[in-house]
């Protein structure tokens, strides 16, 4: 009630106002205009999917640019000067760092590995990093973890350059941060799979397509978190350094980016995990690598070699993610005793001594004697799996049964149903979602996002793509809301799922699709599956810290009026938290879509199948309508899923 009486004293509004009345009829209001324009377009328009006199034919002019280009690729200056430099600079700078990766070998490698992470981290993280760097060579996997390596090096290094110079110039002007920020949010919720075509239209197949498309993927939350912590800095320490006759620029290197350093290393950290996870995707372009391994073996289904890929995958990105977020921790605290360059003197002495002494036993590559594979036991697994586990198991059934009636009884429903609705119907229902969410800001960029898929023909492969994401996301709400809320009220299961958690999320996309394909098989069952445990560990984050944050004396106040747990939860817990479990809805989406995407190369269809058939046949006008339509969709998702702060009084 308090919060209430300020907030109208704050805003200047009487309950009796206009505006504070549809304030709090909104959406009735909402809901009543748009039966009225329902029922009027169902006697003027008809029904009917969208019209063909409304698309736009993209794939002539679209062929004839794919074709200039790849008619000029080797004559045109613009190639030959600008394009062709960037492609040969990434190439020359991949193979460098590989060639420096190999003559380390397997020992100089491991070494610096364990010793970076002990000189950031303390010794249990470099204990960690050394045995996962020899877990991947056991594995057989060292060559194609340098490969991914020696990419990530470029691709991060590259995106931590582009990323902090925007973030640099957001953070000190206004103008530029108004006009980055759209875009930056634009690009936070396009999946990974939309930057792969334009990257391959410009450069084609091959290492520089694979690190451009990673580094402007990798890029936006550097910028995002450089702007945050300049602007963020304390205006007090600011105004002592402008009083003490400091320029621009000094308050600049002395003042604003160490105050930034925990935004700036967590943007190092984000950066580093999501150019992992699209340099592990982009092998569909010829990123090679471990990515490449994984890919193949999908394509071939052949469950063993992509586990033994995958496996080097989660190493990687668990050690990075760990190394990285400690030395973030760790900033503020006390400094370790002696110079700061002793600590990177035993690191580069350590790793130039491993690496001397494997050369001087003849061991600088890993012997193959030291190899286990993996790849034909979890096979024969996988093989017992289906003779046993896909079908015919009593009373529950096997997963292939599980897979099929998914499909049959959810995914066809709900794509068949939103394919029957009228074109208008469904933009009228996005527009009342996104009305009753948002603002009539966000509302017009979700119908002419969802408007364009229409435009650009395909209309019915994006329902169907939006059917299975919808279905994975009510699976994951399900399932994430009541792990979410059970974690919240219990320590316990707090403490236990943290692990998990911290694991799950570090993983790439790619990896999820290994074990739902040995589990159920091939098809869009398997797809939604792999995006439902991609987008679960958020979900219960996001939905544990929301319940988790519900003031104490509130629920102390409603435990003293005789509320049981089950109210408590119902009446004060779930409406207090309510803007964190819309956040966990908005993040659970956008996740879905990112995988559900993917799924296209484990027989999801729709438009991540036509991306793929884009990027295999060399049919670019394919992969790139396929490709817009995905960025819309992500963008409508996002829009009517995304609360947003409205404002009151004057110019509502």
């Amino acid at each position: 009630m308090t919060a209430t009486v300020t907030t109208a004293r704050t805003t200047g509004l009487d309950a009796s106002t206009p505006a504070s009345s549809f304030a709090r009829h909104r959406t009735g209001v909402v809901l009543v205009c748009a039966l009225a324009l329902l029922l009027a377009g169902a006697f003027v328009i008809g029904g009917g999917t969208w019209p063909e006199s409304l698309t736009v034919d993209l794939t002539g002019p679209l062929g004839n640019v794919s074709d200039w280009i790849i008619d000029n690729r080797d004559t045109h200056p613009l190639f030959l000067y600008f394009f062709g430099h960037i492609s040969n600079a990434v190439v020359l700078s991949v193979r460098g760092v590989y060639l420096v990766l190999l003559a380390a070998g397997w020992a100089g490698v491991t070494a610096a590995a364990g010793l970076i992470a002990w000189r950031v981290a303390g010794i249990r993280l470099a204990l960690t990093a050394v045995a996962a760097f020899i877990l991947c060579a056991l594995l057989g996997m060292w060559v194609p973890t340098m490969q991914t390596l020696a990419l990530m090096v470029v691709a991060v290094l590259a995106s931590v350059i582009l990323g902090g110079l925007l973030g640099l110039a957001a953070g000190l002007s206004d103008r530029v941060f108004r006009s980055l920020r759209p875009v930056l949010d634009t690009m936070q919720v396009m999946p990974a799979f939309a930057y792969l075509l334009p990257v391959v239209l410009v450069f084609g197949i091959g290492v520089p397509a694979a690190v451009l498309a990673t580094v402007i993927y990798a890029a936006p939350p550097m910028a995002r978190l450089t702007a945050l912590g300049l602007r963020d800095a304390d205006a007090g320490v600011l105004e002592a350094a402008a009083s003490l006759g400091a320029t621009g620029r000094q308050r600049l290197l002395t003042a604003r980016l160490p105050l930034a350093r925990k935004e700036l290393l967590l943007g190092l950290n984000q950066t580093i995990m999501m150019a992992l996870s699209m340099a592990v995707i982009a092998s569909v372009i010829g990123a090679g690598g471990l990515g490449d391994r994984v890919y193949q073996a999908l394509a071939s289904v052949d469950v063993g070699a992509a586990l033994a890929a995958g496996i080097p995958i989660v190493l990687l990105a668990v050690v990075l993610d760990r190394v990285t977020a400690a030395a973030g921790n760790r900033i503020g605290t006390a400094p370790q005793a002696g110079p700061a360059w002793s600590g990177w003197a035993v690191v580069v002495a350590g790793t130039v001594g491993a690496a001397v002494v494997a050369r001087l036993a003849s061991r600088p590559t890993w012997p193959d004697a030291w190899t286990v594979g993996i790849a034909e036991p979890v096979n024969e697994a996988v093989g017992w799996m289906t003779d046993h586990l896909y079908s015919g198991v009593p009373v529950i059934g096997g997963t292939a049964d599980w897979a099929a009636h998914f499909t049959t009884w959810i995914l066809d429903p709900v794509r068949d149903g939103l394919q029957w609705l009228p074109w208008w119907a469904l933009l009228l229902l996005v527009a009342v979602l996104a009305m009753v969410i948002g603002t009539w800001r966000t509302t017009m960029t979700a119908v002419l996002a969802m408007a364009a898929i229409g435009v650009l023909g395909v209309w019915d492969p994006a329902l169907n793509t939006l059917s299975q994401v919808l279905a994975g996301v009510a699976v994951t709400l399900v399932i994430g809301f009541a792990v979410g809320i059970a974690a919240s009220r219990s320590e316990r299961v707090e403490r236990l799922l943290r692990p998990v958690l911290d694991v799950f999320q570090t993983m790439p996309q790619f990896v999820y699709l290994i074990p739902v394909v040995a589990l159920f098989g091939v098809g869009r069952a398997p797809a939604v599956a792999a995006a439902v445990i991609y987008a679960l560990p958020a979900v219960v984050r996001i939905t544990t810290q929301g319940m988790n944050s519900v003031d104490p004396v509130v629920m102390e106040s409603s435990r003293s009026l005789g509320a049981t747990g089950m109210q408590q939860l119902r009446k004060v817990q779930l409406p207090l938290a309510r803007p964190a479990l819309l956040l966990a809805v908005n993040q659970g989406v956008v996740l879905v879509l990112a995988v559900v995407v993917i799924g296209g190369l484990v027989g999801g269809g729709a438009l991540g199948y036509d991306v793929v058939f884009g990027l295999a046949q060399g049919d670019l006008a394919t992969g790139l309508v396929a490709g817009a339509a995905i960025v819309c969709l992500g963008l409508m998702l996002d829009r009517v899923t995304q609360p947003t702060q409205r404002r009151t009084g004057k110019g509502a």
